[in-house]
């Protein structure tokens, strides 16, 4: 169980330093591990959750399906996330959660978080806060899709996974695992494979990034950052510039 519940102690802690007894209380919550293929939903929409999901390995995105049958994905989320705590409030879910790779997900219950934020209510605190970064984030691709050009969109996108991952020690240097497929990125920048792949060579050429064999490294941060306009911000994240 400690080690289940590590991405998760390792992710608050990046917001405030955690006192041993919630360390403790954080120890103690059941969770229940299960696998999941890619490409699999893990929390549909409509569903009526009783439980929260962690997610201990991989990555999960967040979904719907327009009526025309394609697919918009509102973020992506990394191990430690639990990306559906509003569903501690709100009843049904307005959205799906899938496999974007193979995941291991922890199962937490509503119950046992509810008693957790009130044995130790800034750990609750701390939990809303990343709920609130959620939509922080959801702000600001907002405007990508609707005030930047394609490859500046995806620029930034890179720049907000890459400072993610960062902040979980999940990077190698200025490389890390990026298993997105061209036709995800596509699906959460609104654009098509096409202009999806042609940003790619354009930011290859400014000899920004390169991105193969699944892994993503960032060949000059500062012009990058520069390019995409790229302020962390919105992520509320205390890290070093």
């Amino acid at each position: 169980m400690p080690q289940t519940i590590t991405p998760l102690i390792r992710k608050l802690e990046r917001e405030a330093p955690l006192s041993d007894a919630e360390r403790q209380v954080l120890l103690l919550l059941p969770v229940t591990v299960r696998e999941f293929r890619a490409d699999s939903d893990i929390v549909h929409e409509r569903d009526t959750p009783s439980q929260c999901c962690l997610l201990l390995q991989g990555w999960l995105h967040r979904y719907k399906i327009a009526g025309d049958g394609s697919r918009q994905i509102f973020a992506f989320h990394i191990a430690g996330d639990v990306p559906d705590l509003q569903s501690l409030h709100l009843r049904r879910m307005d959205h799906s959660l899938g496999a974007s790779t193979p995941v291991k997900v922890g199962f937490i219950p509503h119950d046992s978080i509810r008693r957790l934020i009130e044995r130790a209510p800034r750990l609750g605190g701390i939990l809303w806060k990343d709920t609130l970064i959620d939509a922080s984030i959801f702000r600001q691709w907002m405007l990508g899709m609707g005030r930047k050009q394609a490859p500046q969109r995806l620029a930034h996108f890179f720049c907000e996974l890459y400072t993610k991952m960062q902040a979980v020690g999940l990077t190698d240097g200025f490389s890390c695992d990026f298993p997105i497929t061209q036709g995800a990125m596509g699906d959460a920048l609104g654009l098509s494979t096409v202009h999806v792949n042609r940003s790619l060579m354009e930011l290859r050429a400014d000899g920004l990034i390169e991105l193969e064999k699944k892994t993503l490294t960032i060949c000059n941060w500062e012009r990058l950052k520069q390019y995409a306009e790229f302020d962390r911000l919105y992520l509320h994240m205390d890290l070093a510039a």
